[in-house]
């Protein structure tokens, strides 16, 4: 846990948790004192639970705290990058366990001096085989004058059990830990002396090395328990003494060439073990996958004595060879539970669910991640959760958890360690025993609002479902939910009513308690469930998804994939460094966001530049009075020019409102080759004269193309050199005050050369942008930041525009950093600089 030079003494760690209906704030503190005569490295290393997320940490050093702040992690990677290059060490957060990531952060201590690090993080601790577990990582690497460790668990429901275990606890440590529970409240104390953490007598060295655990439950009198706490809600949904509902599975295991020596070894093993525990009202089946796939049998069979010994025959026999055809693997599982469910012959009343075993990347057969992925969505149509285990680091584990998300489930990495067998088989027990299907927690729409997900496939027993949600109606005096879902008998439907002054009474009485902590909690579902979405998402709902969860990270200020940790150190001069950045299970491709449309100018009018190497975008207006021509495109070396005319809104004579000006007529040209087109409202012109009413046709004329692609959508190709899509937004004929109008779009502009410019033109060219010092704007929906852009420091809003590619009515929101003052300081000069004097100009 904490690293130390020779001369560095830690003489004070405590570990503080704080748990509150399954909330847990834990709080790691650690005093040390530099003996030397000279300055000393000092050393913070902790390991922590890759489900926390950091919300806070300090260093005190002679009576003077350096905090750490949260960023937004592309501001806070370029001073990362810049310690590294100048030789500082910069600290990170990264894997380092199967249940844990590493933080670690160095310092100069002068002689003699003390330091203080402080690390705060907090996660919600999940229900797994009946139990929460509240995990700690113990390794000093020292002696320790003053160790411990210190746990308070409130639970409204009461709670019904307290474990605590430990791998490093012998039968001399054991004895020290002290628990205890009663009522509502338990506490855990263990806090060995010095002696009592030596290997021998006189020994040196330290026993406290390895896993702390503790774990409780509550009572469940009733199958769901609901508070309500300053203005947000908990629904912990658990019920017991269900019957249990037989499941129908189809297992897909790799057998490909890779899975040779132990991999296939202990996947043998452990499927035997799992086929032994069938239940007889079950229903299964084994697909094997290489370059061909193979089925044990031709369909879904029950898992009868008989045939589960037949199946332990059948996986004993496996071998492996070939390439990894995981899409034709797949397709069968899915297809074998749809033509079940299709013939009756597993149980109306059943859980179906697929589980695939597999150590790499599909290698014949369908090989597109993202066609594999649509594959088994359109298969499957939500129906059956997929929960795809990835074993070993030679594959792409985030497709994997697109993959599962996508279709339901999840996915597990299996480590390919000498205890794999027992992973899968761990694994596999949690899912082992459904009680319910299709499980709603529903709640009052009109007193909620940003509820997390509420909807479920499966309940598995020993598990819980957690649903947080915020309270719109002030007045509120109890607030009802209701649960609803189908058993292996019956439908069934729960009622839960809470009641808020009870619920925050109850909460007042605990000293302990952080009052804040259902807000946190629901911040941090909302969080976890905003970043798995914008995983399996793409283009602007990508990017939408991502913009929500990085503005939550920054209010509630947890280190998340999007966010890093800055902190100044004394040796640094004032120089910020990266202390803390949350890294991401997925370790493999990469996958940005994706801009389909690279630049747009719509609406009144909004220019939007996207960026994909930031996977962001910027964007700007530009006012000035109906009837002016700005340049848009201007390209002298291939001849290509894009200019707009824009129109006013209507407006009467006695109307001394400010006007929304839009674009009503592009003019489209080559210079070089005399090809000019004319674009407005109601026809197009070509250079020729030929008049068309617009978007009512296709032509093609040398040099250009043009393509009605909906319609009220047109494509136009100049040359091979560029790409453009007008969309034509029409309104009421008789409407007081809009009219129709146009909007510019370029798909394609890879020919045009490095002295484009114009309004959009500048921007062909790559253009690099930091974001610093997000915060709370006048809208509380859009925060306020600074960009360094051009060696401008600008502020800038966050917002949404919109994109009429694909859907011309509604459109799709485009999340972006809005510049003010029609673009200046993005933009070169100033706007009026693009005034030119003809739609031709």
């Amino acid at each position: 846990m904490w690293g130390h030079e020779r001369s560095i003494e830690i003489y004070w760690v405590k570990i503080d948790c704080s748990v509150t209906s399954r909330f847990s704030r834990n709080v790691i503190t650690s005093r040390a004192v530099n003996r030397a005569n000279v300055s000393k490295e000092a050393f913070f290393d902790v390991e922590l639970p890759k489900t926390a997320f950091i919300t806070n940490f300090t260093m005190t050093i002679d009576g003077v705290t350096y905090p750490g702040t949260i960023k937004e992690k592309e501001v806070a990677q370029k001073q990362y990058q810049k310690a590294v290059s100048s030789g500082r060490t910069a600290g990170l957060v990264k894997a380092s366990g199967r249940k844990t990531e590493k933080f670690s952060v160095s310092v100069n201590v002068a002689a003699a001096s003390k330091i203080t690090f402080e690390l705060t993080y907090e996660e919600l601790l999940k229900r797994s085989f009946g139990k929460y577990e509240l995990f700690i990582k113990v390794n000093p690497k020292q002696l320790v004058n003053k160790f411990e460790i210190e746990a308070n668990i409130f639970e409204p429901q009461g709670i019904s059990d307290l474990e605590v275990e430990g791998t490093f606890l012998n039968n001399e440590l054991l004895p020290l830990v002290q628990k205890s529970y009663s009522g509502k409240k338990a506490h855990v104390l263990f806090s060995p002396t010095i002696d009592q953490q030596r290997t021998c007598d006189n020994c040196t060295t330290s026993l406290l090395q390895g896993d702390f655990l503790i774990k409780y439950d509550v009572n469940r009198d009733i199958p769901s328990n609901l508070q309500i706490v300053n203005g947000y809600f908990v629904h912990f949904f658990a019920p017991k003494n269900l019957a249990h509902l037989p499941k129908n599975v189809a297992f897909v295991i790799d057998v490909s060439g890779s899975m040779w020596g132990s991999k296939i070894r202990q996947a043998k093993e452990a499927m035997i073990k799992i086929v032994e525990d069938l239940k007889e009202d079950d229903h299964f089946n084994i697909i094997l996958f290489e370059s061909e796939v193979r089925k044990w049998k031709d369909g879904i069979i029950k898992a009868t004595p008989e045939n589960v010994q037949e199946a332990k025959y059948f996986i004993g026999n496996i071998t492996e060879s070939g390439l990894t055809n995981f899409n034709g693997g797949l397709m069968a599982g899915i297809e074998m539970l749809n033509n079940a469910h299709k013939l009756k012959i597993v149980p109306e009343r059943s859980a179906s669910l697929t589980i695939m075993l597999s150590d790499g990347e599909a290698n014949v057969g369908e090989t597109d991640q993202f066609r594999i992925q649509e594959n088994a969505k359109n298969a499957s149509q939500g129906k059956y959760p997929l929960y795809s285990l990835g074993f070993g680091y030679n594959l792409d584990y985030g497709f994997l958890e697109r993959l599962s998300k996508v279709n339901n489930g999840v996915a597990r990495r299996i480590y390919d360690d000498s205890d794999a067998a027992l992973q899968l088989q761990g694994f596999y027990d949690e899912v082992a025993n459904p009680l319910l299907t299709d499980v709603a927690l529903e709640y009052p729409e009109n007193v909620i609002s940003d509820v997390t997900e509420n909807n479920f496939k499966h309940y598995y027993d020993g598990s819980e479902l957690v649903v947080a949600g915020r309270i719109t109606d002030n007045d509120l005096n109890s607030i009802t939910a209701e649960v609803k879902a189908h058993g292996a008998l019956k439908d069934l439907t729960f009622t839960e009513q809470a009641d808020v002054e009870e619920t925050a009474k109850a909460f007042e009485e605990q000293k302990y308690i952080f009052g804040e902590y259902i807000e946190r909690l629901w911040a941090y579902l909302t969080i976890r469930q905003l970043l798995e979405k914008s995983s399996i998402a793409t283009g602007y709902e990508k990017g939408n998804l991502t913009a929500k969860a990085l503005e939550m990270s920054l209010k509630y200020k947890f280190v998340t994939p999007l966010t890093s940790m800055i902190v100044t150190k004394p040796e640094d001069d004032e120089e910020p460094e990266v202390v803390a950045d949350k890294p991401i299970e997925a370790e493999g491709k990469s996958h940005s966001i994706y801009f389909g449309v690279r630049f747009i100018i719509d609406g009144d009018p909004h220019f939007i530049i996207a960026v994909p190497q930031k996977e962001d975008a910027l964007c700007f207006n530009i006012n000035e009075d109906p009837g002016a021509v700005l340049s848009l495109i201007s390209d002298p070396v291939t001849g290509i020019v894009v200019n707009g005319q824009l129109i006013g809104e209507k407006k009467s004579n006695n109307d001394v409102r400010e006007q929304n000006t839009y674009f009503g007529k592009l003019g489209i040209a080559n210079i070089h080759r005399n090809i000019k087109i004319e674009i407005t409202t109601e026809q197009i012109i070509l250079h020729n004269g030929v008049k068309r009413t617009a978007f009512s046709w296709l032509d093609e004329v040398i040099f250009l193309t043009l393509v009605i692609k909906r319609k009220k959508s047109m494509e136009v190709s100049m040359d091979n050199g560029a790409k453009f899509v007008v969309i034509l937004h029409q309104v009421w004929k008789k409407h007081p005050l809009h009219r129709d109008f146009l909007g510019f779009y370029t798909l394609d502009s890879h020919r045009l050369s490095q002295q484009t410019h114009g309004l959009l033109g500048q921007f062909f060219r790559p253009i690099d942008f930091d974001i610093l010092e997000v915060h709370p704007g006048s809208d509380p929906e859009k925060p306020d930041a600074t960009m360094v852009v051009k060696n401008n420091w600008l502020t800038v809003t966050r917002g949404w525009q919109k994109d009429y590619t694909e859907d011309t009515r509604h459109g799709l929101n485009v999340p972006c950093w809005f510049v003010h003052n029609n673009g200046e300081g993005l933009i070169d000069g100033v706007h009026t600089d693009y005034i030119v004097p003809s739609i031709f100009g």
